[in-house]
């Protein structure tokens, strides 16, 4: 697991930050994460292709749910630039660790990064989990445009050779897509933890200002791993998951909203922790947890139909290559843009 250490500038520039402890990236543990990925397929809704919409899919969906954590230990250089991706420090007043204002993600991983060293820190130590969450959006997008050509060139395609070709890729493109969604899938878990979204991710900070007492322990792990085990189940999440919601905006603005909903509820997850919720496993406890982790499944579900509807106007290829789904459903061919001519 690594180390996430807040550097002194900040704190000096923050007016004492240093949380002297380190942290977990993981979020949710295991069944946490489960239940994002199994409870958000189980609800894709009728407009999503039928491949995903089945009882394997949504099992499938749930166990890739895992990997990113699975894979952790795999090296320095793997753990050290993929763990900052389950995270983002998102301090009191709405900025990242003193840096930049979080709504106003700037657009690159290259222009936040420079954002940030010139507030004092970097993406490692300050995550960036927007951009990890976006990413796999775009390119499950871009998946499902593929999907949709794929789709119309075998219905449309006479060459036999061609045609066992595109068949062949599409369902390659399938397994594809099952595996993003998956291994995607916890990002967007990530984000429902309210300890993901806060500087405050494993005690309240002991050189942070305490007014009411938050508990300085380690509260992350026993909050995410433990308590989940103990206490919730997929059939909770199911029960708890909110209706379908179009945000009617971009893929960045989403993350954005749904990334500082998360941060919302780090106060009150301290205060009940203070209040003894959690150590009594309080119904108010669980129904706080349960919720959250039904949050996560809700919005992976709401992500996935947005990438949906937006592929139906992507465009795939290069250059004289580049074709949309709708031109090839009205017969244009596509197979130098699909196999390729080099």
């Amino acid at each position: 697991m690594p180390i996430r250490l807040k550097p002194a500038l900040i704190a000096l520039a923050a007016g004492a930050l240093s949380l002297a402890a380190s942290s977990q990236a993981l979020a949710w543990g295991s069944s946490g994460h489960r239940f994002v990925g199994q409870a958000g397929a189980e609800a894709f809704p009728a407009t999503l292709p039928a491949f995903l919409r089945t009882k394997q899919a949504a099992f499938d969906i749930g166990e890739l749910a895992r990997e990113l954590d699975r894979s952790k230990g795999s090296g320095r250089i793997h753990d050290s630039d993929r763990d900052p991706g389950h995270f983002a420090d998102i301090d009191d007043n709405g900025g990242l660790n003193g840096g930049p204002k979080f709504v106003d993600l700037p657009p690159t991983r290259e222009a936040y990064e420079k954002a940030l060293q010139a507030a004092g820190t970097n993406s490692w130590q300050t995550g960036y989990s927007p951009y990890a969450i976006i990413d796999g959006w775009q390119q499950l997008a871009t998946d499902f445009t593929y999907y949709r050509i794929l789709t119309s060139a075998v219905k449309n395609e006479k060459n036999p050779a061609r045609k066992r070709w595109y068949t062949e890729d599409l369902t390659r493109r399938q397994a594809l897509i099952v595996r993003n969604i998956g291994v995607w899938a916890h990002y967007i878990g990530d984000g429902s933890q309210p300890l993901h979204d806060t500087w405050h991710y494993n005690g309240w900070g002991a050189k942070l200002p305490n007014p009411n007492g938050y508990t300085l322990a380690p509260i992350h792990s026993p909050f995410e791993d433990r308590f989940v085990v103990d206490h919730v189940t997929i059939e909770m999440v199911r029960a708890k998951l909110p209706p379908y919601r179009d945000c009617g905006c971009d893929i960045q603005k989403r993350t954005i909203d749904y990334l500082l909903t998360g941060n919302s509820f780090v106060e009150p997850l301290y205060r009940m922790w203070k209040d003894g919720e959690f150590d009594r496993a309080t119904p108010k406890a669980i129904d706080f947890t349960t919720i959250r982790v039904a949050a996560g499944a809700a919005e992976l579900r709401d992500m996935v139909v947005a990438a949906w509807n937006a592929s139906a106007k992507g465009t795939i290829g290069y250059r004289d290559a580049a074709i949309t789904p709708a031109e090839v459903e009205a017969g244009k061919d596509a197979w130098a843009s699909l196999y390729g001519t080099t």
